[in-house]
């Protein structure tokens, strides 16, 4: 579904990627660890058209889509969920689901979607008229994956979902990713510094280190302190 070859990119003169390449195929989930700082939110945002790498190939469902702008990448399937949410606050939850909807392929099934979303997130059908600044970080988050479902997605990429979380609302947005894959057979990459959570719904594992991959493992394979060298 997914294939990234060679991938370069810059911030100014600064190399964050180097010669990356890894694939996704359809129904898996693939979790992209590394330290911080070492190119795995570059990563996604290259692949999704927000910062277009500088040099190599992205193919999604057999179609090169490195110099396609964002929206177009969305237009296709393929749906990026930033670490940052980018919610509009001053809206409400319902508000901010249905700009998901905006693509013209998911317009003809936001009922559909929005029956998943709520399935999903009980907690966001509770809170559909509440306004978005006035939501807990679990909930922003749930929003901001839900906005993504919306788009009628085929390949999700979710960046640090885990992070700033408690623990009980850590542990219900892993189990909706979970749901989102077994349930809709939505394809997911994932960024993620929670290892073992991220491992559990995974199928295979990559490490980013330096802008480049330093190795893949399925995850029946891992080896935590093999993880833990690479980081530290």
């Amino acid at each position: 579904m997914l294939e990234v070859r060679n991938l370069d990119s810059f911030y100014g003169e600064l190399q964050v990627l180097r010669q990356v390449s890894l694939h996704v195929d359809a129904g898996e989930v693939v979790a992209l660890f590394g330290p911080n700082g070492h190119g795995k939110s570059t990563l996604l945002k290259a692949i999704s058209g927000l910062h277009p790498p500088t040099a190599g190939s992205v193919k999604f469902q057999g179609e090169e889509i490195a110099k396609l702008p964002a929206h177009k990448i969305v237009e296709r399937g393929l749906v990026y969920i930033p670490e940052e949410r980018h919610l509009f606050p001053d809206m409400t939850v319902m508000e901010n689901l249905l700009l998901g909807a905006y693509p013209p392929r998911a317009r003809k099934r936001v009922k559909s979607n929005l029956e998943f979303v709520f399935h999903i997130f009980p907690k966001l059908e509770m809170r559909q008229k509440q306004l978005c600044s006035t939501l807990s970080g679990g909930e922003a988050r749930m929003v901001a994956i839900a906005r993504g479902l919306m788009s009628e997605t085929g390949l999700l990429l979710v960046d640090e979902p885990s992070i700033g979380l408690s623990p009980g609302m850590r542990k219900a947005v892993f189990e909706a990713i979970a749901a989102i894959n077994r349930e809709r057979g939505i394809t997911i990459l994932i960024v993620e510094q929670e290892i073992e959570n991220a491992l559990a719904l995974s199928n295979r594992f990559y490490l980013l280190k330096k802008g480049q991959i330093a190795f893949e493992r399925p995850t029946d394979q891992v080896d935590i302190a093999e993880i833990e060298k690479a980081y530290f």
